[in-house]
């Protein structure tokens, strides 16, 4: 089993590999402060998200939505997408394939 270190994903965001496969790829994304964001981005992976702690306003595409704990949806392929953090927290991110671009 292969260990990943947390890695600077922007300014009081970190992000570290779980766990990794060709097909799929599992991320944790820690915000440390209210407002840090997630900026605004799209990719050709689609994205299941689950929000483990925290709350956080996303932009998905045209739409606006809050989620907190528990909360979970899917983004997909090239949708824009980010988020604000509104409570400091994790969210766990699921890729398919994988994103090399993280390894």
């Amino acid at each position: 089993m292969t260990e990943f270190p947390a890695v600077a994903s922007g300014e009081n965001v970190t992000r570290q590999v779980l766990a990794d496969h060709p097909e799929l790829m599992v991320v944790a994304f820690n915000f440390a402060k209210a407002g840090a964001e997630g900026a605004l981005h799209n990719h050709p992976h689609v994205q299941s998200t689950f929000v483990s702690s925290g709350r956080f306003l996303f932009t998905l595409g045209d739409e606006q939505r809050e989620v907190g704990p528990g909360d979970s949806f899917v983004i997909p392929s090239e949708l824009t997408h980010g988020c604000v953090c509104l409570e400091p927290g994790v969210l766990i991110d699921s890729f398919t394939p994988r994103r090399d671009d993280f390894l």
